[in-house]
């Protein structure tokens, strides 16, 4: 075997290990963000009736057909129909019925006339109208009923995100509860002797833990739950002391501590248990993942701050959607146009913090640093990760560009 997988290689490694989490059933209040873990099929057809579009009469369209300025039609108004209403009144020739917008529409009607297409309008709209505009055919301004969904179409399928769309059209389909995937418990360990916390004056050699955050945000991002956040020394025996406290969690992921100094802990108790590789990808390039004996999976992430955030996008984020049965486990992609031109690492994928326009159709660094794992605060700048194959040495001005867009 190749000294470097590449990203194919150990991303499918991965996901080959990952078992979906149990499902449990919600109420529609509850399944913002989570993943559907069974089809939605409609209850009732969606209109549940022919129902009106607009605010105005419910016409026979042979009364009207001929209406226009000049020659106006003039209807005897007989009822009043507002939404919500099941009265459907009967009417004959010469006659119509007003109605307001979402109202059923009367079996005897086979048209409408909006309130723009009378002479009167709203303010004069009970016992006789003026037609001046005529329809442009029969069953205008009618939503039919069956129109969106008929009972027992799939509304919603398998492995979709809950967001705000697909909630309300579970909603709509007559839906109040949903069989959903359990949220993927996620423990966030930063390793490092030298981190100290946001907010604490860095003394010499120090730095503050910005993984943390990072991670944990990812993590919830995600659809994730977070159950522990914190952070250990260089120190091997904190590694284990640590797994104990997440005994809850389904995933730990590590920043730090997998590389080959002399002081990396995570490699240190865990090297008999988990695999660590190196993939041809920068940056990023030390990697490690495995399944301990009770099933949780355990990734360990280089320590620099871009490091961190390539590799949740390509490797911890894939796993996490899936632990929920997600369809589809990539962020959107795009292929935009290079409008600066940068260097790459030789033999290996680049992942270069970017920033797009997307109405322009191009694509450049984020920050002079280029893809400096250490560029924690330059991060915030960055729009999506363009990514440039490993047998490209170098990105000109107008080379194609293809991008993983981030939020």
């Amino acid at each position: 075997m190749s000294e470097l997988l590449t990203v194919e290689e150990h991303r499918a490694r991965i996901l080959a290990t990952v078992t979906p989490t149990p499902t449990e059933t919600v109420p529609l209040a509850d399944a913002a963000g989570r993943t559907l873990a069974a089809d939605v099929d409609a209850r009732h057809d969606l209109p549940g009736d022919d129902n009106s579009s607009m605010d105005g009469f419910a016409v026979r369209f042979a009364d009207v057909e001929n209406a226009d300025a000049t020659s106006p039609v003039s209807l005897r108004v007989v009822a009043d129909l507002p939404a919500g209403t099941s009265d459907d009144p009967a009417f004959g020739p010469g006659e119509a019925v007003r109605i307001m917008t979402g109202a059923p529409v009367p079996t005897a009607a086979d048209t409408i006339v909006p309130f723009e297409d009378t002479a009167g309008g709203l303010t004069d709209s009970l016992g006789t109208v003026s037609v001046v505009r005529a329809p442009d055919a029969t069953g205008a301004f009618i939503r039919r009923r069956g129109g969106d969904v008929r009972t027992g179409d799939v509304v919603l399928s398998a492995g979709e995100r809950l967001g705000p769309y697909a909630l309300a059209a579970a909603a709509a389909a007559g839906v109040d509860r949903l069989e959903v995937s359990r949220r993927p418990r996620v423990a966030v360990v930063s390793t490092g002797s030298e981190l100290v916390t946001p907010g604490t004056p860095p003394g010499r050699g120090q730095t503050p833990d910005s993984n943390a955050t990072l991670l944990a945000s990812l993590v919830a991002e995600a659809d994730a739950e977070v159950v522990l956040v914190t952070h250990v020394t260089d120190d091997a025996g904190t590694v284990d002391a640590v797994l104990a406290r997440a005994a809850e969690a389904d995933v730990v992921v590590f920043t730090g501590g997998v590389s080959a100094g002399a002081y990396e802990p995570v490699r240190q108790a865990l090297s008999d248990r988990i695999a660590f590789v190196k993939v041809a990808m920068q940056p990023g390039k030390p990697q490690a993942f495995g399944a301990l004996e009770d099933g949780r999976l355990v990734f360990g992430l280089p320590g620099n701050p871009v490091s961190v955030a390539v590799s949740f996008e390509v490797f911890v984020r894939p796993a996490l959607l899936a632990l929920q049965g997600r369809a589809a486990v990539d962020r959107r992609r795009a292929r935009l146009v290079a409008s600066e031109s940068w260097r790459t690492p030789p033999g290996r994928r680049q992942y270069l913090p970017a920033a797009v326009d997307l109405v322009a159709g191009t694509v450049r660094p984020a920050t002079a640093g280029g893809s400096g794992s250490h560029l924690a605060a330059s991060l915030a700048r960055a729009e999506a990760f363009a990514i440039v194959p490993a047998e490209v040495s170098a990105v000109a001005v107008g080379d194609p560009v293809d991008v993983m867009l981030i939020p």
